[in-house]
């Protein structure tokens, strides 16, 4: 059985700082979740941003007392690659409405024996192999190197493990750790790439979480993974090639099961406003003094860093 021991003092000393008191949780919907149906008083919203338009108007609501704000990540009709996901603009747009959590529900592939299609991961590791996005927020003049250490917040995740794990199917499991490969897409695996991360200790793979895990730090939001298993990828010759008639049929019997996951973990974060050490990423992460930082770029990245260089008006 795959564990993963997350700090027993994971809540910090205050769980409920101010900061966080209207802080809303973000959902970012995978292929096969283009919504949430239980979202109640529902507002849409368009927002511009300074990396362009996100995928999708953000959907705002409630899940009993919790806001929440939900965008789906490929657009509501599927109709952005991963590699053509606006990430920087879906991550800006979230925080620009106080997005504080983000739960991320994905398929996977599995890349090992023990991870079978229908079981849900929360990963706490990854490998990106992806080389065709922007990575970061910061350039054009300003630096930061933020921590990723643990790219997915522990904190989070628990959360997420504890709820998953009361909500599972008997027959089902939900793996508590597990590292993600992140590929580029959109074609699958090659067999030889399949065989390759599985020799690297890989659990699943996908085409998404990791960039927005990355964009999420820089962004002091706090990023989890709910990773769907759909199929075993290519390596595994007792099943067949994975296929798109696979991925929708495994998705479609898990999306109930996420949705369930969803709204406790909804009643958690709501409850608990639970601190994050992604909350204070940025904190000694800034290299570049704010003076020497162009007007146009201060403009892009005030909303990050004005709580370290101060109030930006211009």
């Amino acid at each position: 059985m795959i564990n993963q021991h997350f700090p027993s003092n994971f809540l910090g000393k205050d769980s409920k700082p101010g900061f966080l008191k209207n802080a809303r949780l973000g959902v970012l919907g995978g292929s096969g979740l283009y919504s949430i149906e239980s979202l109640e008083n529902v507002k849409e919203v368009d927002i511009d941003t300074p990396y362009g338009k996100p995928s999708d108007s953000l959907r705002i609501g409630n899940l009993g007392e919790m806001e929440v704000v939900f965008l789906a990540r490929h657009g509501r009709h599927h109709t952005f690659t991963p590699t053509e996901i606006p990430y920087r603009a879906n991550i800006w747009a979230l925080r620009s409405l106080n997005v504080r959590w983000i739960l991320s529900p994905s398929a996977v592939g599995s890349l090992q024996e023990q991870v079978r299609p229908l079981d849900l991961v929360v990963p706490d590791q990854f490998i990106d192999r992806t080389h065709q996005r922007p990575l970061t927020f910061f350039g054009e003049g300003a630096v930061a190197h933020v921590t990723m250490a643990d790219p997915f917040c522990p904190t989070l995740s628990r959360l997420v493990a504890e709820e998953g794990e009361q909500l599972m199917p008997e027959g089902r499991q939900l793996h508590r750790e597990g590292t993600y490969l992140a590929m580029e897409g959109p074609a699958f695996s090659t067999r030889a790439e399949s065989r390759l991360y599985r020799s690297w200790g890989c659990n699943v793979i996908g085409m998404t979480n990791h960039t927005e895990a990355r964009l999420a730090r820089e962004a002091e939001i706090a990023y989890s993974s709910l990773s769907m298993v759909t199929d075993y990828d290519c390596w595994h010759e007792g099943f067949g090639n994975v296929t798109v008639d696979m991925v929708i049929e495994n998705l479609s019997i898990n999306a109930k099961l996420a949705k369930d996951i969803i709204n406790a973990i909804a009643r958690r974060v709501s409850s608990l406003r639970p601190q994050s050490e992604a909350h204070k990423a940025l904190k000694n992460s800034l290299m570049t003094p704010k003076e020497k930082v162009s007007t146009t770029t201060r403009r892009k990245i005030n909303l990050f860093t004005e709580h370290y260089w101060g109030k930006f008006n211009k």
